[in-house]
């Protein structure tokens, strides 16, 4: 399912980074999982190994539940159905990607708005 047939009798250490992520990956999925959470499955990954490990979270998402914590906003919008968004430890928007996309507190802390949004809670702060 990762992909990594070609590089089976290869030892670990001579992985590149992303087949080292494919590779946790796999592991992870050895273990029959219910729910695999994901933590930055692309982070120090290159446009091709990245191209690859969206590939690959495709493919589980189709078979599994899948949570991501994943700060490539393209591969975010791209993979999933549902996202919440957190700054500095708070959910400031939760929804489907289109809604994401467009809520201006997304688009001032990820997605580069040049104003910064102000929003009311219902207690008034």
């Amino acid at each position: 399912m990762v992909r990594l047939d070609t590089r089976a009798a290869d030892a670990a250490r001579t992985l590149s980074h992303g087949e080292r992520r494919q590779l946790e990956i796999a592991m992870t999925l050895a273990t029959k999982p219910d729910l695999l959470p994901l933590e930055e499955p692309l982070a120090g990954t290159g446009a091709e190994e990245a191209a690859v490990m969206i590939g690959l979270l495709r493919r589980l998402g189709e078979d599994h539940a899948v949570i991501l914590v994943e700060h490539d906003m393209d591969a975010v919008f791209e993979l999933a159905h549902s996202i919440s968004v957190m700054v500095d430890g708070a959910i400031i928007s939760s929804g489907d990607p289109a809604r994401i996309r467009a809520d201006p507190l997304v688009q001032e802390a990820y997605l580069g708005a040049t104003e910064t949004p102000q929003r009311t809670f219902a207690d008034g702060s």
